[in-house]
């Protein structure tokens, strides 16, 4: 069961006015929290849903961040686009306030299950290929994250046969709390965002959290082609490999032109690697996370 959380008559900041701080803020006020946002640029620069904002009875402090106010807060939900580390953040944690990210707000209140993706590479193409093929099944599906439509906006939208996709960022998942998607696909780790991650080690273990709250009654992904991810596989769920140069003891991998998931000793073909139709390795890497997430997710091999 999800931890709950009433926002009704809490003090909640939104730091970080783009898309997912805008629907942040609405979401918080339409459920009755006394909402303050915060961004460093004047109002001039930021987009026309601040008259949205100020509708919504959205209190605004822009043009900078005031200390005194993250101090004030029951909660603070932080914008992807703003470092965590941030000096206002630091002391409202030290202070015992929460600081979550959106995702984890969003999460909190999403009904049905949630297929979380991420990776340095290829992950807004797996989440789009994941959304095909569970919607091509017929399973009611939404899409977003950071790929598009913060996951935020999804929780409106969303009942208890919904199966979420969302691209989500290192960003993202350095400050979740008690994320738990029911599908989690970590795609590959290579050298990026280090002028926001202090290390590629801290960039790595940014990433891992998607995979921190699982039990054993969800499913983790890896790549176990990838230099980096296999060493961080999760000991909480069930891990699933997939891999285009070998046979995976439980996962999708390549058999001639077959693409083949294998489970409890039970193998599926889920189809043919000549039907995929993006060019390129890295796209028959991104089928077959894509593939192995949405089998799982109840598509039936003809959907796929």
């Amino acid at each position: 069961m999800k931890p709950g959380i009433k926002l009704e008559g809490k003090r909640v900041l939104v730091v970080g006015l783009a898309r997912t701080g805008v629907a942040s803020a609405l979401f918080c006020a339409a459920r009755g929290a006394h909402v303050t946002a915060t961004d460093e640029k004047p109002e001039a620069e930021l987009p026309t849903a601040v008259d949205d904002l100020r509708a919504a009875g959205v209190a605004l402090e822009l043009g900078g961040h005031r200390a005194e106010t993250f101090l004030a807060q029951d909660l603070i939900i932080q914008s992807p686009g703003v470092p965590a580390e941030m000096e206002c953040f630091v002391a409202a944690r030290n202070a015992g306030v929460a600081v979550w990210s959106e995702v984890e707000l969003a999460w909190r209140f999403l009904r049905g299950r949630l297929i979380a993706v991420t990776g340095s590479n290829g992950k807004t193409t797996t989440t789009a290929l994941v959304g095909h093929i569970l919607s091509s099944a017929g399973l009611p599906t939404l899409v977003g994250g950071n790929i598009g439509t913060p996951l935020i906006s999804l929780v409106d939208l969303s009942s208890n046969a919904t199966l979420a996709v969302a691209e989500m960022s290192s960003f993202q998942l350095e400050t979740i709390v008690a994320l738990r998607p029911d599908i989690a696909v970590w795609l590959n780790l290579t050298p990026d965002h280090l002028d926001r991650h202090a290390s590629f080690q801290l960039y790595g273990q940014a990433k891992a959290r998607i995979f921190e709250n699982q039990t054993e009654n969800d499913a983790a992904i890896l790549n176990a082609d990838d230099a980096e991810t296999p060493r961080y596989a999760p000991s909480g769920p069930r891990v699933h490999w997939f891999s285009r140069t070998r046979r995976v003891m439980s996962g999708a991998f390549v058999r001639e032109n077959e693409i083949v998931f294998r489970q409890d000793g039970e193998e599926t073909v889920l189809l043919r690697r000549s039907d995929i139709g993006l060019r390129g390795e890295h796209n028959v890497e991104n089928v077959l996370a894509a593939a192995a997430a949405a089998f799982l997710g109840g598509a039936s091999p003809a959907a796929i």
